[in-house]
This record gives C-alpha cells, structure tokens and sequence, in this order.
C-alpha cells in the first residue's frame, strides 16, 4: 500500500474526532448539485465515501432515499449510530456494490480526490440512470485569510486542498465538462472543534508521535495568538465550499 492509499484509508483511526470537526454543507450548494434531478420522485441518491454521514444528513434533509457507500467499516459504524435508518454499505466510487441505473445521483463530499477519475467516472455512469447527476463538493478553510493560511502550512496541507488550487477535480467519459459553483461562509468553532479537525485530517492520523505532537503544539500556539477571538473562546472559521455537476445523457 503507497502513502495515498494509507492515508485515504486512514480516517475510520478518528472517526468520532472527523465527526466533531469536520463542517456541514451549505444547504445551497447541495441542492445546486441535486438540481437536475430534483423533480425526481423518489429521488434515489448514493453518498459515496459517505465517511461519518456529513453529506449523508445534508442529501436526506432534501427529502432523498440515500445509500450511504464508504470503503471504511469504522467510519460506517458512526454513520450507522447517527442515522440508523439509512442503508449503509462498504464499497467505492470504483466498485460500487449497487445494480446498474439505480440511483438518479452519485454525490461525493471530500472524497473524488482519493479516486481513480476513469474508473470513477465508469462506475458512477454504471449505476446511474439515464440523466443522473454527478456532484463532487469540498468544504475548504479560505485561505486567503492569512491566519488560516498560516494554520494549513502548521498542520500540513491536505490532497482536498491541493486539488481545489490545482483548478479542480477531472471527470471522464461518460461525463463531459463539469459545471461549478462556490459559496462562501463562516463556520462558528469552539477551539476543540479546531483542535479536532486538525486531529482528522489524513496527515496527521497517519504522522509518526513527534510529527503530530509537534503540529498540535503549533496549533496551540497559533489559536493563543489569534487576533480576534469571540468573549467565549470560539472563532469563526472562514470556508469556501466548492461543488461541482456534470450529468449523463439521457
């Protein structure tokens, strides 16, 4: 197993501490995703890499039937203790173990960037029916505040990130070009809530003793030195949220 394929694996390590930190989606940007199918009744969508269920709520919370679908068994045990009534299998975007032209949407937070975009884009046409959507979204700390940009060089940056200022993710046959939207928000965060997104995060699950400690101990020290702190200790977090749509020809 190479390093991307250890760290991509990694997450179900902490899967309690990805649920504490890791943010929601914008309501917005999964509806925008789910526009071209949402007449669809029901509107059947797979979650893929579904992790903790952050997505999962997000697509439900629209009125869809969801499958959840996540090659991690610990991370599907969380998403199973929050929504038990959610169908919850392990499986990939690659190999996803749903029949053909079954879903109307496959949607993937976090997650495209750990994927072979071929055999990705094949499997999703697989289990799609005729014009299904694809939709792809990232929750990204906006770094074009230099405070946030100072916490990403402490505790690493991460595979999301570098994909996003790459200009995006690829997709393949049969999708063609992708249609994307940003939205731009603040995420209220307690330092813990900072300290656990810090602790889910591929690199730092996967870092030797001295590595992590010394990121947590730079994480410490930054929030002590954070230039605008709330009376209650939290901070707000700046995001852009980035998602992405194609859909496959009727």
């Amino acid at each position: 197993m190479n390093d991307r394929e250890h760290m991509s694996t990694s997450f179900g390590r902490a899967a309690a501490t990805y649920e504490a930190g890791r943010p929601e989606y914008p309501a917005a940007a999964v509806e925008w995703m789910l526009a071209p199918v949402a007449s669809r009744t029901p509107l059947r969508v797979a979650d893929v890499g579904a992790g903790t269920g952050k997505l999962t709520r997000a697509v439900l919370a629209l009125g869809a039937d969801v499958v959840a679908v996540d090659p991690d068994a610990a991370m599907l045990d969380q998403l199973r203790a929050g929504l038990p009534d959610v169908r919850a299998v392990e499986g990939r975007a690659e190999r996803m173990p749903l029949p053909d032209a079954s879903v109307d949407a496959v949607v993937l937070g976090q997650a495209w960037h750990w994927v072979d975009p071929d055999a990705g884009s094949r499997e999703v046409g697989r289990v799609l029916t005729p014009g299904g959507a694809l939709g792809l979204v990232w929750n990204i700390r906006d770094e074009g505040v230099p405070w946030v940009a100072r916490l990403t060089e402490i505790m690493h940056g991460s595979n999301a990130e570098q994909l996003i200022a790459d200009g995006g993710p690829r997709v393949a046959d049969p999708f063609g070009t992708l249609e994307r939207r940003e939205w731009a928000w603040t995420r209220r965060m307690s330092r813990q809530a900072v300290l656990d997104m810090v602790h889910s995060r591929s690199y730092v699950i996967t870092a030797e003793p001295e590595e992590r400690a010394r990121i947590e101990r730079g994480v410490a020290e930054h929030l002590a030195q954070h230039p605008s702190p709330e009376p209650d200790g939290t901070i707000d977090m700046p995001y852009v949220t980035h998602a992405f749509r194609a859909v496959l020809d009727a």
